[in-house]
């Protein structure tokens, strides 16, 4: 059986997030470096086929508290620092998805199917 277009679409965002997060997990990031990497993961996942829009918010509050009382002045960026949006459109199908923290572990899900 051949798959849908919307089932296509979904396909395409789980790549997207898939390079976003197994990318990106690691990189050092600090409060101070947060905005810069915010845009570098943004542009590099826009780059991909189907994607409309990536939005991708680092906790620097959350970075912060990590760092309260470390020696270190950054971390190495895991779901727990990040919140993500994305809109892939393929072949006229638009699919929303996001990304935030569900207990302690990073949920990736479709918002939304058009």
């Amino acid at each position: 059986m051949e798959p849908t277009t919307p089932q296509e679409a979904c396909f395409e965002a789980g790549v997207k997030f898939g390079t976003l997060y197994h990318q990106f997990a690691g990189t050092p990031v600090s409060p101070a470096s947060a905005d810069s990497l915010e845009t570098a993961m943004e542009t590099a996942i826009e780059n991909q086929p189907f994607c409309e829009s990536v939005t991708v918010d680092v906790r620097e509050d959350e970075l912060a508290a990590a760092l309260d009382g470390q020696s270190a002045d950054y971390t190495e960026l895991t779901g727990r620092f990040m919140e993500v949006e994305m809109r892939i459109d393929y072949e006229g199908c638009t699919v929303r998805t996001s990304m935030s923290m569900e207990g302690d572990y990073p949920r990736m899900r479709v918002e939304d199917v058009e």
